[in-house]
């Protein structure tokens, strides 16, 4: 493909995750709170989105609480910054089984699955101005553990993000979840344009070397949108290799938590190297209401 490097260009900072990294960095917020104020100051740095999970203040564990969501985007609508808001909606999906010479029943531990509408149920009282949609089941790191997203759930869950006037971001671990995402815009069920999120070098989706990664650019239609992301000290390199390659650029402590070998990084340091990256290649950095207007966002107060 011709080379097309973005020229405006959005930062996306991932601010927590639900992974097991609550415990490997002081600087990955746990708290509602601490997740909004690490929203906002990376708001401050550059990010022109801010794609939040929550977790339970105490343990650090993953969280689907309403509450939680409710006040976590309270506090970042009432920050004296802007930004657009992206929420998961990737709970609520996970099997456990249990061991190889007896999967069933499954392992209550690291199992939680739930129906599609308790699924967006936080989407539906926040109303971000995009949430998540993991477009496929995959094996997900742990020897047991399966992400699942099946294709019923996943028309399910794309038809009533769209009802909402939500934009779904299609996150993309491999190949087949792009083809599945084409079909579910065939279908009318996700608006043309699509958002794509491609996510590289997750075990066991799409390794994260430049041949995978152009692979899945490729199979991207050329009027949607896409972000791109690696795990890990790779974090940076695909900042530059997404811009240029015609994306935009996804930093943040859900997928690496350092900013250079020995230094544990914040999400406000994470965005403030992806600018420089950026800016160093040319590019600009775009605001939020700039991606607004690209992506038609429409910026909304939750329920009351």
């Amino acid at each position: 493909m011709p080379l097309a490097m973005t020229q405006e260009v959005f930062i996306t900072c991932a601010v927590t995750g639900s992974g097991g990294t609550q415990d490997r960095s002081p600087h990955v917020p746990r708290s509602p709170k601490e997740i909004a104020d690490s929203a906002i100051a990376a708001a401050k740095a550059g990010a022109a989105i801010v794609h939040c999970h929550v977790r339970d203040p105490e343990t650090g564990a993953p969280s689907r609480k309403v509450e939680y969501y409710r006040e976590v985007t309270d506090r970042i609508r009432d920050a004296d910054v802007d930004v657009v808001l992206n929420l998961t909606a990737g709970m609520g999906g996970d099997i456990t089984f249990g061991s190889t010479d007896a999967p069933l029943p499954v392992n209550p531990n690291g199992t939680d699955m739930v129906g599609a509408e308790e699924r967006v149920a936080h989407i539906a009282e926040c109303l971000p101005e995009i949430c998540t949609l993991d477009c496929g089941t995959m094996n997900f790191a742990e020897a047991d553990y399966v992400m699942t997203n099946t294709p019923g759930m996943l028309r399910a869950m794309g038809k009533m993000m769209t009802d909402l006037g939500v934009k779904p971001e299609i996150e993309a671990f491999d190949t087949g979840h792009l083809w599945f995402a084409k079909e579910l815009v065939k279908e009318g069920i996700l608006d043309d344009p699509a958002l794509v999120q491609l996510c590289m070098g997750v075990p066991w989706g799409a390794p994260n070397d430049l041949n995978t990664f152009m692979a899945m650019v490729n199979n991207v239609p050329d009027h949607w949108t896409f972000s791109a992301f690696s795990l890990g000290r790779n974090q940076m390199a695909y900042a530059a290799a997404a811009v240029l390659a015609g994306g935009h650029v996804r930093v943040g402590l859900e997928d690496n938590l350092w900013l250079e070998k020995g230094v544990l990084a914040t999400n406000a340091q994470l965005v403030e190297r992806a600018v420089g990256v950026i800016e160093g290649m040319g590019a600009r950095i775009m605001g939020p209401q700039a991606v607004r207007d690209k992506l038609g966002l429409t910026k909304r107060a939750p329920r009351g």
